[in-house]
């Protein structure tokens, strides 16, 4: 089963994913986090980064679009195929307030009719292949059974199904019998999305669905940056490469940001790296109120020095 590697706005940028791609092995994938078009159907400076053909070389990527404008999806589409991409993905997932308000992301999901305006559209004129990354539902999962009819009717790529709700956010069980319904009833590839931490979880998943094309990780993948590898066959994540990729990445980012920024931004993805540890109070503490350079390595030292990996790095279902 291919591995993806899940787009997170604010942690899996272009630098993130140039260094972990040079680090690890696994990953079949790597969606970029949404870019949203606009009326002025131009890329601004960050997404330009974000899908340059030059930064992502090597890797390979997928744009994540984020729009409820189907001409503007087109023209996006037009715009990647043009400088090489092979697929899009299109975000009928993301559960954020601000996104949802306006109407997109999971927010689409409220108006089958007005989606599936939008799908006709976008499936008749796109120029790339399309991907869908969906909940399964807004409300309840009593939406499910007309959303699955409704995609099944497109030449879809791939279905990657996060198995809750909008409502549900990330909290709660994840209702993995739902994606059942994908083998079962459609010929759409599935894509399983949601709680998948640690390797036991990944083999579950597999075990569960034998039919399914890939699995997608986020927040397991961050937290234990080798847990595609180890999941393909590969090393076990361990300290010494875990300082590597800390330190490579920390590196990348000082190459282009300010120093600042670069140490804010590491907080947010060591937030996640912490859950390897045991016992990290201590450090994560220093880290959190590191506000220079010197405060930071400092705190990122006694992390490695101090605290051992936890015989299963990563999430797990307590924390």
């Amino acid at each position: 089963m291919k591995v993806y590697f899940a787009p997170m706005e604010g942690v899996t940028d272009v630098v993130y994913r140039r260094v972990h791609h040079d680090c690890f092995s696994g990953v079949d994938k790597y969606f970029i986090p949404f870019i949203s078009p606009t009326q002025h159907l131009t890329f601004t400076s960050r997404e330009q980064r974000a899908v340059s053909p030059e930064e992502n070389a090597g890797i390979p990527a997928v744009p994540q679009i984020l729009t409820k404008n189907a001409g503007h999806f087109v023209w996006m589409a037009q715009a990647l195929s043009d400088v090489g991409y092979g697929e899009i993905n299109l975000n009928l997932g993301c559960p954020s307030g601000t996104v949802t308000a306006k109407g997109k992301g999971s927010g689409m999901l409220r108006d089958v009719e007005t989606l599936e305006r939008f799908l006709d559209e976008v499936f008749s004129h796109s120029a790339l292949p399309v991907s869908i990354k969906t909940r399964v539902g807004y409300e309840s999962v009593e939406e499910w059974p007309r959303l699955l009819e409704l995609f099944s009717r497109y030449p879809v790529k791939e279905l990657i199904v996060h198995p809750r709700t909008r409502r549900e956010f990330y909290g709660g069980c994840a209702h993995r019998e739902l994606c059942a319904d994908v083998l079962d009833k459609t010929n759409l590839p599935l894509v399983y999305n949601g709680d998948l931490f640690t390797v036991a979880d990944c083999a579950e998943l597999m075990k569960m669905y034998p039919g399914a094309s890939a699995m997608m990780i986020g927040r397991g993948l961050v937290a234990n940056p080798a847990l595609a590898q180890e999941l393909r066959g590969g090393e076990k994540l361990n300290l010494e490469m875990l300082r590597d990729f800390h330190d490579r990445l920390y590196e990348a980012y000082l190459a282009r940001w300010p120093r600042n920024a670069v140490i804010g931004h590491m907080h947010e993805i060591m937030s996640y790296v912490m859950h390897c540890f045991e016992n990290p109070a201590k450090p994560r503490k220093a880290m959190r109120k590191a506000t220079t350079q010197a405060a930071y390595l400092e705190a990122v030292r006694s992390l490695f020095e101090t605290c051992p990996l936890k015989k299963t790095p990563g999430f797990t279902s307590g924390d």
